[in-house]
């Protein structure tokens, strides 16, 4: 169970002071709006959030279908200052566009910006989580012991990571454009009962429109000075003091830095080298992921092969 709405702020006194956000999340559409103009409205913010979609028609009419809430074909105000609430909270957002896509938890219900998502069951890579107390204590070699200790046999590694693998293939160009996966740890990637690969927290997903409106005309040293979450990093142009539009390291090479531990510990030994070999390439991957797009689908599609041939016509598939 989630809630968007932050820590209510101090009362101040200043007649000048910003309203509260939880009263300007629900302060449109204003009464008098008809559905024409609602349906621009939610038109105009995925455009704005998402790019120039073909697919953005549809979408409005799903978020228009999720709104009616009691179901009787219509949609009040107060349903419609809901939902417009809700949109504008990041994960539900990519929650919608990518609600076709099963590596994604399924939004069970709302009210307002509260809502309730699908549980995942293990909500990191390793099974388990290294108790926080105890992180800061214990050095990296005992980390990756502990990690490997708990961690699902190798074959149900191989599927988990074909998961990942397929939602990195799904989220490059897809039906609302390009998203970003803009924290990379192991902490983020779950899985389910069947080890089938769940995003733990979408809200450390971004859209390409989401990344670039936060690179335009910024102001640069270096490189860190163009990070977006923990890991979407651009390139600082030094001579004009700006950062560059596009992230530097693709989706891809950020899964394949997180499988190489993953699944070359107790890897098959016929399989071993040639699985180093292919996560070594993917690593190196870099640049703008639009010009290497070949590139980039033909190393995803080897490394989900190599991995699918050794599970395939065992129990684990």
């Amino acid at each position: 169970i989630k809630c968007g709405v932050e820590e209510t702020l101090k009362a101040d006194s200043n007649p000048d002071s910003p309203p509260r956000r939880e009263l300007v999340l629900f302060d449109k559409p204003t009464r008098g709006t008809s559905m024409d103009e609602f349906k621009e409205m939610l038109g105009n913010f995925l455009k704005a959030n998402l790019g120039e979609q073909v697919s953005l028609t549809a979408l409005v009419s799903q978020i228009l279908t999720m709104a009616d809430v009691n179901n009787d074909g219509k949609v009040s105000l107060a349903e419609a200052k809901s939902i417009w609430a809700l949109l504008h909270l990041n994960e539900i957002l990519l929650m919608l566009s990518l609600r076709e896509k099963e590596h994604t938890s399924q939004l069970l219900g709302h009210c307002g910006d509260l809502y309730v998502t699908e549980k995942i069951p293990h909500d990191s890579l390793y099974g388990s989580q290294i108790p926080g107390f105890l992180q800061t204590l214990l050095p990296s070699p005992v980390h990756r012991l502990v990690h490997q200790w708990c961690a699902p046999a190798w074959p149900r590694r191989a599927k988990i990571a074909i998961g990942l693998l397929e939602f990195v293939e799904e989220i490059f160009h897809g039906t609302y454009g390009s998203f970003f996966i803009c924290d990379s740890s192991f902490k983020n990637i779950g899985y389910n009962e069947k080890y089938d690969f769940k995003v733990v927290d979408l809200r450390k997903v971004a859209t390409e429109m989401t990344i670039r409106g936060f690179l335009k005309g910024r102001h640069c040293e270096q490189n860190s000075d163009c990070t977006f979450g923990s890991d979407c990093t651009a390139a600082c142009d030094k001579l004009m003091k700006q950062c560059r539009n596009d992230v530097i390291q693709p989706n891809l090479a950020k899964a394949c830095q997180l499988l190489q531990d993953y699944l070359l510990y107790g890897s098959p030994s016929d399989l071993r080298e040639e699985l180093q070999k292919q996560l070594r390439t993917c690593m190196t991957l870099s640049g703008l992921a639009s010009q290497m797009e070949v590139h980039h689908s033909l190393i995803l599609n080897n490394l989900k092969t190599l991995l699918w041939k050794k599970i395939s016509n065992t129990k684990y598939s």
